[in-house]
């Protein structure tokens, strides 16, 4: 492990505001890039990043030094992104366009569009839902998630090939795109 690490790492145990500052500053890009892997959603990401970093900073007595930091903290994100995705499984559907219905025939459909979403790959999953829910553009999702913008446009053409597919498979939608009732 590098020495620098080591002493940052001693700094922040002391309780070095300024150490803390650079341990923070030195892992969040990183970490904010994984949590919004993860949960394709900037201001989750955001709420994973800080709550990752301070639980990291708590946790440094808990650290084996002899081991890379990066992959201890990134764990921490997982961990923590995973919790906030087991919280977001309560909220209702994110496609309200489609649960307003009062037949209920959009809400089946916005329930099965967002299982087709959920099992999607978690790049296909991120790009989809920066792309349509977010409305991000596919420059933006591709600096966001540090990948070519034709990586995400084959990304988002790829989720979209296999919801289509999926929703087919379930009788939801017909051949040509109709919803089936």
């Amino acid at each position: 492990m590098s020495s620098e690490i080591q002493k940052l790492v001693g700094r922040c145990l002391t309780g070095d505001a300024v150490a803390i500052r650079q341990f923070v500053e030195r892992f969040q890009h990183v970490v904010y890039a994984r949590c919004v892997r993860m949960l394709g959603n900037r201001h989750d990401a955001e709420d994973a990043m800080q709550e990752t970093l301070l639980r990291a900073v708590r946790s440094l007595h808990h650290w084996d030094g002899d081991r890379p930091i990066l992959p201890w903290v990134l764990t921490i994100a997982a961990n923590r992104c995973r919790t906030a995705l087991s919280r977001r499984r309560g909220r209702p559907v994110e496609f309200p366009e489609l649960v307003e219905d009062p037949s209920g025939d959009a809400a089946d459909l916005g329930e099965e569009l967002e299982a087709a979403v959920m099992n999607l790959r978690d790049e296909y999953q991120t790009v989809f839902r920066m792309f349509y829910l977010q409305e991000q553009s596919c420059i933006d999702i591709g600096l966001h998630m540090g990948v070519p913008e034709g990586t995400v446009k084959t990304w988002l053409h790829r989720a979209r090939k296999e919801i289509a597919s999926r929703l087919r498979r379930r009788g939801v939608v017909s051949d040509d795109g109709h919803e089936l009732h």
